[in-house]
């Protein structure tokens, strides 16, 4: 992501400053190009004008020798200047640094006139075949006189060129220099930026995995080492407060737990002779699921589902729960709804509805022929075929008004009897196993309960 940043920020710099340098580039260009053809067209307006007020007193004079001599130093010092011609008032050529065009008569070549002031001078840009030239017609006054021109100073492209490509390199250097420099701050510069943030997204990976995080360093003054402390301060609230919660959670399960073993006991207590069955069935059931490995918080959800297995109880008449002699089939029917009712009673309660699932199903055999539902095999939920198991198990050993309590050994045998049929077979080997250390004498019935079965 950080990378993906500079990234980001050091392309969009960078593409800003090329295009800026780009910019730069033609304008100044555009500019020097105009500078130079400025400095070349006025020194040969000078060269033009001098030569025109020296030749003024030659044509007086009629020094034809002296205009020769104009024409050849106007034209050997300066390297730039093409041709040079001086002329009369019929355009004639007295004196050309060409001798052989000297005598014949100067023709106008068309071209665009691009400066004039008001001496008369005039430059021109002529196009040929060698590229550009510009030639300067300076008129020779004497006292206000006409007397004829200097002419056809020419200064050819081709120096002007030579200026610029000259000029172009320094100023490509120049860009790439400073384009060098703008990067190398750019990566800088977006490092400077990225580093705060790359330190407060570490923060925020802290608080989202509930790790106790270090306060963050903060690298400047500005809004980002701002931003930085408040992050600080309410790492530091949020770390205080997740502290204080965790323990209000921990107050809230444990008095949780109390209110639902409270309510366990108060079912029970309706009749004295199931008092503490529920509380039991807890004890065996979280055995069975110690013995296969469920975790912590699977015991605490299967402890809490025994608890409150019979709470459908809570609907059945007394009438019927505290009967002194065996129900009638009528009777029965009605107590077998309770697994219904419990279901019931816990899907109006958000935070219990977990636990609908395992007390409806508590009473569902593992050959198909329990109730509600009828579920067989695999299909029973595992919270409620361990449930079934320790249920069973507690309502055997204990005493009824109509029967006498099983000891534990031959109710241990009865749940064998009935792996397979009514109980979960594996759950049934489980559960046998962490009751068998008990007592020698358990062991002897178990086998000869396996004994009878063979």
């Amino acid at each position: 992501m950080f990378r993906s940043i500079r990234f980001k920020l050091s392309g969009f710099i960078f593409v800003l400053l090329s295009i800026t340098t780009f910019a730069f580039s033609l304008v100044t260009i555009k500019i020097l190009n105009q500078t130079i053809l400025n400095e070349i067209t006025k020194r040969a307006e000078t060269l033009s004008k001098s030569s025109a007020a020296a030749a003024a007193y030659s044509l007086i004079s009629n020094d034809f020798l002296g205009i020769d001599h104009i024409v050849f130093k106007g034209k050997s010092s300066n390297s730039d200047v093409e041709y040079m011609a001086i002329v009369d008032n019929k355009m004639k050529i007295l004196a050309h640094s060409d001798i052989r065009m000297r005598g014949g008569v100067l023709k106008e070549i068309e071209g665009v006139i691009i400066k004039k002031n008001r001496e008369g001078t005039i430059v021109k840009e002529i196009s040929s075949s060698s590229g550009r030239t510009y030639e300067i017609f300076t008129p020779i006054l004497f006292k206000g006189k006409l007397l004829g021109a200097v002419v056809a100073v020419g200064v050819n492209q081709s120096v002007l060129l030579k200026a610029q490509q000259t000029a172009r390199k320094q100023i490509f250097w120049l860009f790439a220099i400073t384009l060098l420099v703008a990067v190398i701050g750019v990566l800088g510069l977006s490092v400077f930026i990225t580093r705060p943030i790359k330190e407060l997204a570490s923060g925020v990976d802290a608080l989202n995995q509930n790790r106790q995080a270090k306060p963050l360093r903060v690298y400047s003054t500005d809004e980002l080492g701002k931003l930085t402390e408040s992050f600080n301060r309410m790492s530091q609230t949020i770390t205080e407060q997740q502290g204080e919660l965790l323990r209000y959670t921990q107050e809230l399960e444990e008095a949780y737990v109390s209110i639902v073993q409270v309510l366990a006991v108060a079912i029970d207590a309706r009749d004295p002779y199931t008092l503490g069955h529920s509380t039991r069935v807890a004890t065996h059931s979280v055995m069975i699921g110690e013995e296969i490995g469920l975790k912590k918080k699977e015991l605490e959800e299967l402890e809490i589902a025994s608890l409150f297995h019979d709470v459908g109880k809570l609907r059945t008449p007394d009438s019927i729960l505290m009967k002194k002699r065996p129900l009638s089939s009528s009777e029965f029917d009605a107590i077998k709804h309770h697994p219904e009712d419990g279901a019931e009673i816990l899907g109006k309660v958000k935070s219990l509805q977990k636990y609908v699932v395992p007390v409806r199903h508590h009473h569902e055999h593992y050959d198909g022929r329990g109730y509600p539902d009828g579920l067989g095999g695999n299909r029973i939920p595992l919270y409620s075929a361990i449930i079934a198991i320790a249920d069973t198990f507690d309502a055997m050993t204990s005493t009824r008004p109509y029967r006498r309590a099983m000891s534990e050994a031959e109710a241990l045998c009865e749940l064998r009897n009935g792996a397979g049929k009514q109980f979960h077979p594996d759950l049934v080997e489980v559960f046998l196993k962490v009751m068998e250390e008990k007592e020698d004498s358990q062991q002897q019935l178990l086998e000869s309960c396996v004994a009878k079965v063979i």
